[in-house]
């Protein structure tokens, strides 16, 4: 990246870094469980703040990238709705107390901001020197949609991460939740608790997630920034739409149907870029598209369970 692109970089993380000081030093000092009106009113703001960065790119930047980062954002917000679902299944495994939780989400958000922007980093060098490589990102968008429509779902073990079993060799581990810190000192030996290997947990399975929705990004621009920006803006309304959804994100059985079919058609849109260009106002259109589909029949079949289940009593 050249000079302006780095100033550019560095600027945006810092207004992230002072979001991010904002809502965990003064909202968030306290550790407390996420209601359902905090849920809903944090997921309602960053979604504002995210469209009123937008709508700065369309300003500053034009029509473009201002469609390029609305699409982005859209397919990266959609894309995360299935961080809920291993969400869920890190803090049922682990037994995290509900008041916690939302720290462990906000440590989390800040180790994404390094990996994706490595990850972001490396993709803009590769597809800059072997343009080729579009190809392969296609491949693999193609090949993980697939892999969800199969399997259903991601599954996560914790037991098996490799990285949990390192950090254990480090530091022991204390049994309980005693505090909302990552490390105590016990009887002047340093403990590691089991809240940290949750956020390690968190940060491994990102950079899982990182590989899909990166690539992803790339099918609609290659523009660096307008990747990484899209990325970010997800990952930080992920947090509050975590505590709004997570009980009730069975009930959009066909969700995950729909993730599958968007990394599908991404995939099948960078395969043939160099044929059929799509452009990205219509790929916006049509990841849209899907997701409505893909909502709208989950209801239509959890209204016929329903009326089944009454008609059976």
């Amino acid at each position: 990246m050249v000079g302006n692109e780095i100033l550019l970089f560095v600027l945006f993380n810092l207004f992230i870094l002072a979001l991010l000081a904002i809502d965990l030093g003064v909202f968030h000092r306290k550790a407390h469980a996420i209601g359902l009106r905090e849920a809903t009113f944090w997921s309602i703001l960053w979604i504002v703040v995210a469209l009123i960065f937008n709508a700065g790119v369309f300003i500053v930047a034009g029509n473009t990238k201002g469609v390029e980062f609305l699409t982005g954002y859209v397919i990266e917000r959609a894309l995360s709705f299935d961080n809920i679902f291993v969400f869920v299944v890190i803090f049922s495994y682990f037994g995290v107390p509900s008041t916690y939780q939302y720290k462990a989400l906000i440590w989390g958000v800040l180790g994404a901001l390094v990996t994706r922007l490595l990850f972001i980093v490396a993709g803009t060098a590769l597809i800059a020197k072997f343009e080729w490589v579009l190809y392969v990102f296609g491949l693999v968008l193609i090949v993980s949609g697939w892999k969800i429509m199969v399997q259903k779902g991601t599954e996560v073990h914790p037991e098996r991460n490799v990285f949990i079993r390192m950090v254990r060799k480090l530091f022991p581990v204390t049994t309980n939740y005693d505090s909302p810190r990552f490390f105590v000192r016990i009887d002047g030996r340093t403990f590691m608790t089991p809240l940290f290997l949750v956020l390690v947990t968190i940060e491994t399975t990102d950079i899982m997630f990182a590989v899909d929705s990166i690539p992803a990004v790339f099918g609609v621009t290659r523009d660096p920034f307008i990747v990484y920006s899209s990325n970010v803006f997800a990952i930080l309304g992920l947090r509050a739409t975590y505590f709004l959804l997570a009980g009730i994100m069975e009930t959009f059985y066909y969700l995950s149907y729909g993730l599958s079919a968007i990394l599908i058609f991404i995939g099948m849109k960078m395969l043939l870029e160099h044929l059929y260009p799509i452009p990205t106002l219509a790929s916006l259109g049509v990841v849209v598209a899907i997701l409505t589909v893909a909502i709208i029949a989950s209801l239509i079949r959890n209204r016929r369970m329903e009326r089944t289940a009454t008609d059976d009593e």
